[in-house]
């Protein structure tokens, strides 16, 4: 990344970086900021607008805009949350100061961290909360309230200030902090703390945040307690409640001294109940990225029932399914044939079982299978001999798929239609 400095430069900054930040930035598409420039538009004028980014960046002149301040609904369609939108030119400049920002804190993270790094992924984290789960009898559902609105700015620069000797990514690390928000009707908001989600740059300071706010205090202070942690997600393994509980009340306290608090109405202490695990607990069960751990029925290799404590799709993210296949109204896509229909629902579909599929699969495919009364309704539709016959119709959805089984990609995975 190194390059010969230029006269006249503040600061050193390659060009080639810059593309790159660009070609992140134009594939992971996104809206437009408070400038009202979409990502066609920059493109437009490319190498203009590229050459405007780098010179000001290493003349140590670029001003990030205000953010554009976006409510969107939660996944569980209870309130919303707040968005922070950049224009393109910013999370280009964003993306860059990441590129040379991320390598040199990347090997000192913790290796239960998971969320927003190279080579890390979330049903990775899923994978190892569920094996943890199994060995241990409690867990510890961490819940930050309002973590991204509530971050230090003077604490991330110095953590940020520990990982680089560049200058410039300080100055442009906190001229990010402090733009302000801009919502729709004009008005201005300052910011004195917090990093709006949305932008480039947000994951990799709340990363390097919460290494040291709390990877590296776990590892002070309960070196034998794992956990992991996506983003803001954490979940915590103890082998007694009275343990648990000693841990989240130090937790508690550590984390007030870097600003932080818990949502105690959501952060709880679990009993990971199964066969082998006698008794209660007001808490059996934890949300993590996506996924519910509860106790479920399971069979063991010879066959035999019984209950382990295991993730399923989330009733979060089953309720966020079926809303989306309920707007899709495949049951009046009378003009198209049932290809069409598939390529449509296939797009949607194969990233769901990707995913939420990894894990006790079956609960999702009991979702899944809503898919095929549209189908049954489509076919009822299309076809007038089968207008008045649901029986039918539900027979001929079942005829097409034990002819063409991975036609439809929930079919595929065994969410085949019911012949009735």
């Amino acid at each position: 990344m190194s390059e010969p400095k230029l006269k006249g430069k503040s600061f050193v900054i390659s060009k080639q970086v810059v593309w790159e930040a660009w070609q992140r930035v134009k594939a992971n598409r996104g809206a437009a900021g408070v400038d009202e420039e979409s990502i066609q538009a920059f493109e437009a004028n490319l190498k203009g607008n590229l050459y405007a980014v780098w010179n000001r960046m290493s003349s140590g002149s670029y001003i990030p805009p205000p953010v554009r301040a976006v409510e969107i609904p939660k996944r569980s369609g209870r309130g919303s949350r707040l968005l922070g939108v950049p224009t393109v030119a910013d999370r280009v400049a964003q993306t860059v100061v990441r590129l040379y920002l991320e390598p040199e804190v990347e090997p000192h993270f913790h290796q239960d961290s998971y969320g927003f790094r190279p080579g890390r992924s979330a049903l990775e984290a899923v994978g190892v909360c569920r094996e943890r789960c199994w060995r241990n009898d409690w867990a510890i559902d961490l819940d930050l309230r309002k973590f991204f609105d509530t971050l230090d700015h003077e604490l991330v620069l110095r953590a940020v200030a520990h990982h680089t000797s560049l200058r410039w990514v300080l100055l442009y690390v906190e001229r990010w902090l402090q733009a302000p928000l801009q919502f729709e009707d004009g008005t201005l908001a300052a910011r004195d703390r917090g990093s709006p989600q949305g932008s480039a740059i947000s994951p990799l300071l709340a990363n390097v945040f919460l290494h040291y706010a709390l990877d590296m205090w776990m590892v002070r202070e309960f070196p034998a307690v794992p956990f992991e942690r996506y983003a803001d997600d954490a979940i915590l393994h103890c082998k007694s409640k009275m343990h648990a509980q000693m841990v989240l009340d130090a937790i508690i306290e550590g984390l007030a001294k870097v600003g932080l608090e818990l949502n105690l109405d959501k952060t709880r202490v679990v009993y990971c109940k199964d066969s082998n695990r006698k008794g209660s607990h007001e808490h059996e069960r934890f949300d993590f990225l996506g996924y519910t751990f509860r106790p479920r029925l399971a069979r063991n290799s010879a066959g035999e029932g019984f209950v382990s404590f295991c993730p399923a799709v989330a009733d979060d993210a089953a309720t966020m399914m079926r809303r989306r296949i309920k707007r899709l109204r495949l049951h009046l896509w009378v003009g198209e044939a049932l290809a069409d229909l598939a390529r449509s629902v296939n797009q949607i579909v194969r990233g769901w079982i990707n995913y939420y599929g990894r894990f006790y699969p079956s609960r999702l495919l009991q979702h899944l299978r809503r898919i095929n009364d549209y189908l049954v309704r489509w076919a009822m539709h299309k076809h007038k001999r089968l207008r008045t016959a649901p029986r039918k119709a539900r027979r001929f959805i079942a005829d097409v798929a034990r002819r063409e089984p991975n036609l439809f990609a929930h079919w595929t995975a065994g969410a085949l239609p019911d012949a009735g």
